[in-house]
Parts: structure tokens; sequence; C-alpha cells
């Protein structure tokens, strides 16, 4: 998949599921690639990595059918820009909370190369003339925008936020959503999922692709495309490898009756939350 069908099937309601991925081991591409994945998520909000590191993860799941979509640490346009220029098929930007915020990350993502007082004009509704027009467009195509919704102050402003030309998805943080709702970390309380069913709602009646990262059980992630999800970034590389793990482990323990001298906690939280 390249980034433009990407796009179209989530604006079109198709359901298209990715992972974030963690390490950057040169081996990890070749695996993931035959898990069946749409695309793969790489964050560098939360996750360490070299800007150079980042780059070739990016050109590798790209040349391999994966289109990476990258989060930035901030609502930056030119944070925005340096990720697309590294091989990003698209950005998500965390924490957005106003329609401003998404335009500046639209002249980022959707007019480049434009920049400064030229950038200003269209963002303003000026049209861009002569051959600009198209070659804007050709590209705007090959680059996704979405931005996270994790917020009261973002729900209230979705309305306008969703109006935005260019916005390809929203996606729910639900570690900060349920924060902001004052009931952190409780996924399956109804304040939280009327939440996530409003998001889902306005979005798809909006056209846009509408996402939550979730590393829960099957059921409780199956309940969010039944709410009306139609894209969903299912746990991580790091969480599937502890939680495999230990589940492996625990059983070659009982097989052989051994003590499992496991803690009972160990996988009981994921190890990385948005």
């Amino acid at each position: 998949m390249n980034p433009s069908e990407l796009s179209k099937q989530l604006r079109a309601g198709q359901t298209v599921f990715g992972t974030l991925i963690v390490s950057p081991s040169p081996r990890w591409p070749e695996v993931v690639r035959g898990c069946g994945l749409d695309f793969v998520f790489i964050d560098t909000e939360h996750i360490a990595l070299d800007r150079a590191e980042l780059s070739w993860m990016c050109q590798t799941y790209a040349a391999l059918g994966l289109p990476p979509l990258v989060r930035i640490p901030s609502p930056d346009p030119f944070a925005a820009t340096m990720v697309l220029d590294g091989g990003a098929a698209g950005v998500i930007a965390p924490y957005v909370e106003s329609a401003d915020q998404v335009q500046a990350l639209r002249g980022a993502v959707k007019l480049r190369p434009l920049k400064g007082r030229r950038l200003e004009r269209l963002l303003d509704g000026d049209a861009p003339g002569g051959d600009l027009g198209p070659y804007i467009a050709a590209g705007a195509e090959n680059r996704l925008l979405i931005v996270n919704i994790e917020s009261v102050p973002a729900i209230e402003a979705l309305d306008s936020i969703l109006a935005v030309p260019g916005l390809d998805a929203v996606l729910i943080g639900p570690h900060d959503l349920s924060c902001s709702l004052g009931v952190p970390e409780n996924y399956d309380h109804p304040d939280f999922l009327k939440a996530c069913e409003t998001i889902f709602r306005k979005a798809r009646a909006a056209g846009i692709g509408a996402g939550i990262h979730f590393w829960g059980e099957v059921e409780q992630q199956a309940r969010f495309l039944q709410l009306g999800a139609n894209m969903l970034i299912h746990s991580a590389d790091i969480s599937l490898f502890q939680k495999h793990l230990k589940r492996e482990l625990d059983a070659i323990r009982r097989t052989v009756g051994g003590d499992l001298k496991a803690n009972p906690s160990a996988a009981s939280k994921p190890l990385i939350t948005i």
C-alpha cells in the first residue's frame, strides 16, 4: 500500500490496521512485513529515536509497502517537515486542541514546499495559480495529516478541527484522553466510551478516518471498531514481545512442574501509553 491508497481507505471508511514500532533493528521490517499490517506507527513523542535512525526506518518500511506514520513530539509544523524530509508517509501530531494548530500543520504537510508569506496567503484562502496548484495537490496526495484527539478541549473543538481541509484522520490517545476526562486508565468507563464514540462518529460523518491506538484485550479493541473506528493501531512491538515471552515462559514452567517465579503484575500495564 502507498500513502495515497491509505488516505483513500481512511476517508472511505475502510478499516486499516497498524502497530507501534519501537525497535530500529534492521531485521525488524522483514518480520513486520509478514504480519498483515496496512501501515506502521513510529512514535518520536515518547520514544527516543535519532533523526538518521528514524529516516532509515521510514525509508525501509515505505519500500516494503508499509507507509510509516510518524508522531512528532509536539504539534509543530517545523517538526512535521523534518520527519517528512526523512521519508515519513504521514505526520501524527499529538495533543491538538484547536483548528489553528491543524491549519499550521496543514501548511507544513499538505502545502509543501511553500513557506513564509507565500504559505500564509494560501492558508488564508488565496489560489496558488499557474502550475503551482496541480503541483501541490499531487504532492499532498502522498502525505497524510493525522492529529491526536486526547483531551476534553479537543472534543469541544472537534467540529472546527474536522473542518480544516486536508485532514486525513483523527487518532484518539486513550491514556491522555482518559486522564482529561477524570477517569485515568479506566478504558471501560461510560464517559470514556461515550467520548470515543462521539469522536469516531463526527470524524466519519466528515469523511475523515477515525482511529485509536490501544493495547488491551482483543474484545476491547473490537469494541472500538464497533463504536465507529476504522483505524486501529494495535499495541506495540515491545509490548507484544513482553506479553508473549512471559506467556510462553510461564507455559514452559507449568509443563515441567516448576515454580513459576513470575511477577504477576509484570504484564498488567503497557510499557508505552499515549
